[in-house]
């Protein structure tokens, strides 16, 4: 009997940079910054324990492309894409199974520009695709150049029309016209926003009042407390810009017009969706690759730890098949979503994935409680960590207001974290350890590794921690033996 076709929805992956969990009212945030999008995934699935594998941006996106964590596809650093170890990935994939492939936004990540039929990239934070801006456009983006990656106190004086979201967005929708309507499309809605310099014009300005943000969790005195990288990067920023924490309610007012701009895009991408008839068989994610420390430590951006404000991600799904709740149970990665659309797809997750498939979660299906009991992340290159008092020479100058949070001192030395219940467990090369109770210490400032009366916890933790490490270790190259494997890449099937 011939084989019946199988019919394949339209794919949009929504991804913001630099977006951390809980920002929305949805979620439990006192402002209603992304109304639309809130919308729109409560009609999915919402999770509350999702995690980056690695709190940067490209070992990030190489984990979402190829559902592996950075220690497998070997890729621990920004500038090190081109260094990624895999076997077939998200893209591989979705052409064999004849989608129309489109990336509009930033990149950041091992694929190229004739990997995807259109490719409307690369979006940075200061500059986009080269050749493809209008004379206001560009001078927008001089504009962000001489921001220097700061806090701007004024709103920007260019139209929403020179905004990134807004051009990927009008991208996106010329690629989706262009598509065939028997093709199914993927459309990958990259978005460098609400990433730094925090700059938006008005209304979003205005929108989210300085003296109305919430209050952060600790200032200043939380990275001195936590010592090491976290004071590293503390000092380092104040040497440059004296005073700069100052302005952390601006910091973060300007963080939720960002996330306000973003949400008015994408109800503008969603509406010509419907009135083009291409929205009813879609399934549509929504991630972030790491979240912001939005003033928390007294820090900008991220670099040094794994906080639960870098760690946390936003992770939605919503579409055909997909049973709306909001699990706040169980433990999933950006790892997960590469399988999640193999097994939405009916088609044999690679070998080489270590992320397990989500899609019996989605669609209401049983799955092992235990398997999304806990969850893993990773962070450093490698090498022993750099100490609080060292200087060693940086890819930029000691001197001068510039400065890159990811550098050789803050992501030195190799850390790995596990996630179960209300603790967190975190392990360095060198043998030191930090428990947190975040119930009861949400900035986890409270390190209880040598608390005896936690000596039970702890071990309980370590022991998840190392079936972790063990699961991570890599399944490539095959050769002659024949892997086992599991239903899903469930562990616990």
């Amino acid at each position: 009997m011939e084989k019946v076709p199988v019919k394949r929805p339209n794919i949009v992956l929504i991804m913001t940079d630099q977006q951390r969990a809980g920002w929305t009212a949805a979620s439990g945030f006192p402002l209603d910054t992304m109304p639309f999008l809130d919308g729109l995934t409560d009609a999915g699935v919402q999770f509350r324990r999702a995690y980056t594998t690695s709190p940067l941006c490209v070992p990030a996106r190489i984990s979402l492309l190829t559902g592996r964590y950075p220690s497998a596809h070997r890729v621990r650093q920004n500038s090190a894409a081109h260094h990624v170890l895999r076997g077939d990935d998200l893209v591989d994939v979705l052409r064999e199974s004849g989608y129309a492939l489109h990336l509009a936004g930033k990149t950041h990540f091992h694929r190229k520009p004739a990997d995807f039929d259109t490719f409307a990239a690369p979006y940075w934070h200061e500059r986009g695709p080269a050749d493809a801006a209008t004379p206001e456009q560009e001078a927008f983006e001089e504009w962000l150049v001489s921001l220097d990656h700061s806090v701007s106190h004024e709103p920007a004086p260019f139209p929403l029309e020179c905004q990134f979201p807004h051009r990927i967005v009008t991208d996106a929708i010329s690629a989706i016209d262009e598509t065939p309507a028997d093709r199914p499309f993927f459309t990958w809605l990259s978005f460098p926003e609400p990433h730094n310099p925090y700059q938006v014009p008005e209304p979003y300005f205005s929108m989210f009042p300085a003296d109305e943000v919430p209050d952060r969790q600790s200032g200043p005195e939380g990275a001195e407390r936590k010592g090491g990288m976290y004071t590293w990067l503390r000092r380092l920023t104040e040497e440059k810009r004296p005073g700069y924490d100052a302005e952390w309610r601006r910091y973060r007012a300007n963080y939720c017009g960002m996330l306000r701009l973003i949400d008015d895009q994408l109800r503008r991408f969603f509406a010509h969706l419907r009135e083009t008839g291409r929205d009813a068989d879609t399934l549509v994610f929504f991630v972030a690759d790491h979240g912001d420390y939005t003033g928390d430590y007294g820090l900008q951006r991220k670099g040094a730890g794994m906080p639960e404000c870098l760690m946390r991600i936003p992770f939605a799904v919503a579409g055909p098949g997909v049973r709306p709740m909001v699990n706040g149970n169980d433990f999933v990665s950006l790892a997960d979503l590469f399988p999640t659309v193999c097994d939405a797809l009916d088609v044999e997750i690679p070998p080489g994935v270590q992320g397990r498939s989500l899609w019996p979660m989605l669609t209401g299906e049983p799955y092992p409680a235990e398997e999304f009991a806990s969850g893993y992340g990773e962070r450093g290159f490698g090498g022993q960590a750099y100490t609080v008092d060292e200087r060693p020479p940086l890819h930029f100058p000691y001197e001068g207001r510039t400065f890159d949070e990811l550098n050789t001192v803050t992501q030195s030395g190799t850390t790995v974290m596990l996630r179960r219940a209300r603790w967190k467990l975190l392990l360095d090369e060198r043998g030191t350890g930090e428990l947190y109770d975040l119930d009861a210490d949400p900035a986890e400032l409270d390190n209880r590794y040598d608390d005896p009366a936690l000596a039970g916890v702890r071990a309980d933790l370590t022991t998840d921690l190392a079936r972790w490490m063990i699961r991570v270790r890599d399944d490539l190259p095959q050769a002659v033996y024949t892997l086992k494997r599991s239903p899903h890449n469930w562990s616990r099937a």
